[in-house]
């Protein structure tokens, strides 16, 4: 009797231990399958829509430590934009901001703008002017007393701060505008408000090192 559970018992376990290797070997060529994929021939989440020059810009931050947003658009040189249009063809929803002024040409609004000598932030009114080609900023909406600028051809970035690179009292709705001149850091009064903006400021960004071919 004691000889028979002893062949039953050494059974069981080389059974086992049988089992454990077919499972490893399985996991090992479930990773070996993984790593040898090629990374491109992967599909993307809801890409079908886009083209290739879009595509390239969803693709650039993989190249780049740049902490912005994926964007389905390129920055747009020409004349023929409507800048309305274009945001509200993304999906924005404009009338969830209606501190945002935007028309065909320009968009205006308030935002929060952190001084770059203190690092306090202020609020400035802010013009996105395509006509003019610029970014400018003022002390109120009335556009009287101009307190900084910077131009289209300046703009290289634009991309919400994700690793909080400055102190804000909503880390979530802060972005930054990267030009070769300076570095805006800002802070919108709204996520939607936030996500406009970007991809307001982001069209005239012809300084963006990639992009260089005009539309």
């Amino acid at each position: 009797m004691a000889l028979m559970w002893i062949n039953y018992f050494k059974a069981e376990n080389s059974r086992k231990r049988l089992k454990r290797r077919r499972v490893s070997a399985i996991s090992d060529d479930f990773r070996d399958q993984k790593e040898d994929r090629d990374p491109e021939s992967r599909p993307m989440s809801d890409s079908s829509a886009y083209s290739e020059d879009q595509l390239s810009v969803r693709l650039r931050s993989n190249k780049s430590n740049i902490q912005r947003p994926l964007t389905r658009y390129l920055p747009f040189r020409g004349d023929s934009l409507d800048l309305r249009q274009h945001i509200e063809a993304a999906g924005h929803q404009l009338d969830a901001c209606p501190q945002l002024v935007l028309d065909a040409t320009s968009a205006r609004g308030y935002l929060n703008k952190m001084a770059g000598r203190f690092h306090h932030w202020n609020k400035r009114w802010f013009v996105f002017d395509r006509t003019k080609r610029s970014l400018a900023y003022y002390t109120d909406r009335s556009e009287k007393k101009q307190r900084g600028v910077t131009y289209f051809r300046c703009i290289e970035e634009v991309y919400v701060d994700h690793l909080n690179s400055v102190k804000s009292p909503s880390p979530h709705l802060t972005f930054v505008v990267k030009a070769s001149d300076r570095t805006f850091h800002l802070m919108a009064p709204s996520p939607e408000a936030m996500r406009i903006w970007i991809d307001v400021i982001f069209s005239g960004a012809e300084g963006y090192q990639e992009y260089g071919h005009g539309t």
